[in-house]
């Protein structure tokens, strides 16, 4: 082999390690504002760090709260997401969705408009929000350099291939840009058992979205 090749076969290698995307994987979990945190917790109460997340600032909080549905279902010690938001959100995969009968849609995080409410039960007291349930949108979050270097930009959606004997192609995968972002992609545990995908292991983009092609859900995002 020449050193010609021996420099492709390098530089071909390091494409391919940029274009890998550790995957984070979120079960149910609840992100609260200071106000339901106050009912929930008891006024001026603050969230304590439990574990780290890859996104900087993002942590799982020890506290947790039980999600009652409109059937009188319930899913108890769901994990709170810090820190605190404007507006308190659910987040909750298809099978959720069904045990607990709502009629949760994929969203983006943060465009709650039309989606379902649930009950919100903590140790100091139950919160009725009326909006906020969301199945996630599988997102990729990545910083600016590394969108540049993957030629992908903010809201751009894409395919992206998962390895192993159940791998797969997620379509309809949302890109985020940000310099606030670390790279990773989020699916819900439905998603990454559907797959055999475990936490921190590696994707890639393998192709990106026809200009032509619209999914239904997709419509309101446009503009």
């Amino acid at each position: 082999m020449t050193q010609l090749d021996l420099i492709t076969k390098a530089t071909i290698k390091c494409l391919k390690d940029l274009c890998c995307i550790p995957v984070g994987i979120s079960n149910r979990h609840a992100h609260l504002s200071r106000k339901d945190m106050d009912i929930l917790f008891g006024k001026g109460s603050e969230l304590h760090l439990k574990k780290e997340l890859r996104q900087p600032g993002q942590f799982a909080a020890v506290e947790t709260v039980n999600l009652r549905g409109p059937s009188n279902a319930v899913v108890e010690r769901v994990r709170v997401l810090g820190p605190l938001r404007q507006e308190s959100q659910v987040e909750i995969s298809r099978t959720d969705n069904y045990q607990l009968g709502l009629s949760a849609p994929v969203r983006e995080s943060g465009r709650l408009e039309g989606t379902p409410g649930i009950v919100l039960e903590g140790p100091f007291g139950s919160v009725e929000l009326a909006r906020g349930v969301i199945i996630a949108w599988r997102h990729i979050h990545l910083s600016e350099i590394s969108a540049k270097l993957l030629q992908v930009h903010d809201r751009e959606i894409v395919s992206v291939e998962t390895a192993g004997m159940r791998g797969c192609v997620f379509k309809n995968v949302m890109i985020r840009v940000s310099n606030q972002f670390e790279p990773e992609m989020h699916i819900d545990m439905d998603e990454a058992n559907a797959c055999g995908v475990n936490n921190n292991e590696l994707i890639w983009i393998c192709n990106k979205l026809s200009p032509h092609y619209k999914c239904k859900e997709m419509e309101s995002y446009d503009n």
